[in-house]
């Protein structure tokens, strides 16, 4: 089929896009990316990408980045995570359209847990009912509607995920909480609130997307696919890990929730983290089933050495000798 080789990644600037891009790209496929700055893009996305000037808000540049393309990756967010409401679902629309036109291009989306109520979804699965308890997670459900209602006549891969660390992961609990950029390791925040949480190594989840990309042919006309990553089933793995990188026991802080909440009327990122507050409180694992039967097994770097590539990354590992040789592994 013409332009089977050939993807557009919508959000290729970004952390998901991005490694998405460059796992497409070392499998051998041409990537085109859609950014509004182009030469900026050039500077700070994956090598290899043919950026087309665009805005995933404006049907027409998405339509004419996707001419030729057998798979689109909408890993788009609106900029500044501003006015999800207004903007999230036109841009899926335009991804839609787009793929559309392109002759039923494969629309594949990373999807998240905050389409679930965590009291109620200790495991999800492709079948898990959606009852989301926030305003995003509503959104979520609308949006992933939306690719239901479009296929067969176009084909969408819908692949979850639990919070994304390691290189590439540019916004994240892991290096926006836990850890301070750019800082030795001295003290570990702690967002847990319990037992259960699932972490996404974003290399391994990226290579995942590629090679379920490169099994298009296999899939389902509308697939949703959990991918399990590091399930912390006591609440203590990621912390321990983050302790033998750093070789000494680091004092563990709780993250103070409490003020999320008290300043969530204010509405902003308090009011975005007092939603995403239960999803730390009860254990939810992601079944990889459908997956494991695609792909024979899941891509799984060994959580010490993924965390270690991770921190190396943010800069927070004593000697830059130290960090290339972590890198290096």
């Amino acid at each position: 089929m013409q332009g089977q080789q050939i993807a557009l990644v919508l959000g290729a600037t970004g952390g998901v896009g991005g490694s998405i891009a460059a796992a497409l790209l070392a499998r051998g496929w041409r990537v085109r990316g859609l950014a509004r700055d182009t030469q900026n893009a050039r500077r700070t996305g994956p090598a290899g990408v043919d950026w087309r000037q665009g805005d995933a808000m404006v049907r027409g540049d998405v339509l004419r980045a996707a001419e030729g393309v057998g798979v689109i990756v909408h890993a788009v967010n609106p900029p500044g995570y501003r006015n999800w409401a207004g903007l999230v679902l036109p841009m899926i629309d335009n991804t839609i359209a787009a793929a559309r036109a392109a002759g039923g291009a494969l629309v594949v989306l990373p999807g998240t847990i905050y389409n679930f109520d965590p009291a109620k979804t200790p495991c999800i699965t492709e079948d898990s009912p959606q009852h989301p308890k926030s305003r995003k997670g509503l959104i979520r459900v609308a949006l992933e509607q939306r690719l239901r209602d479009a296929a067969p006549e176009v084909p969408a891969l819908i692949l979850r995920a639990g919070d994304f660390f390691g290189p590439g992961a540019r916004s994240s609990w892991f290096s926006q909480a836990m850890v301070a950029p750019g800082k030795p390791l001295r003290r570990i925040i702690n967002p847990s609130r319990g037992p259960g949480h699932s972490w996404a190594y974003l290399p391994d989840l990226a290579e995942a997307f590629a090679r379920l990309i490169d099994r298009r042919a296999d899939l389902r006309p509308f697939e949703v696919v959990q991918f399990e990553g590091h399930y912390d089933a006591d609440g203590g793995q990621m912390i321990a890990a983050l302790r033998r990188a750093a070789g000494r026991k680091l004092p563990v802080h709780a993250l103070p929730w409490w003020l999320f909440a008290l300043a969530a009327p204010f509405g902003g990122f308090a009011r975005e983290a007092a939603e995403i507050a239960p999803y730390w409180r009860h254990p939810m694992k992601l079944d990889n089933s459908r997956l494991r039967a695609l792909l024979g097994e899941e891509p799984a770097t060994p959580l010490d050495q993924a965390v270690r590539n991770a921190l190396a990354a943010l800069g927070c590992l004593e000697g830059s000798a130290v960090q290339r040789a972590a890198l290096a592994q």
